[in-house]
């Protein structure tokens, strides 16, 4: 899940409205809706002001991924 999808499902799961959000952000509604569709781009300085007023750490916009290596295996002859 993208960070843009992650904050709507976060916000949405808190019964917070984008108009609440927006205000708090001191921007125009639309303008979020656009951060919230992935229409725009957003700041890591938005994302931590996001993640303020939704009074969730920051952390928690990403997904975690966790990577493994494969050994080779080499074949023997």
């Amino acid at each position: 899940m993208k960070v843009h999808e992650m904050i709507r499902k976060i916000r949405k799961s808190k019964g917070i409205t984008q108009i609440h959000v927006a205000e708090k952000l001191d921007m125009p509604v639309q303008t979020y809706n656009s951060y919230e569709l992935g229409r725009r781009r957003i700041t890591v300085e938005l994302l931590r002001e996001i993640a303020s007023v939704l009074n969730e750490p920051i952390e928690n916009f990403f997904e975690e991924k966790i990577y493994e290596t494969k050994k080779l295996k080499t074949n023997s002859a």
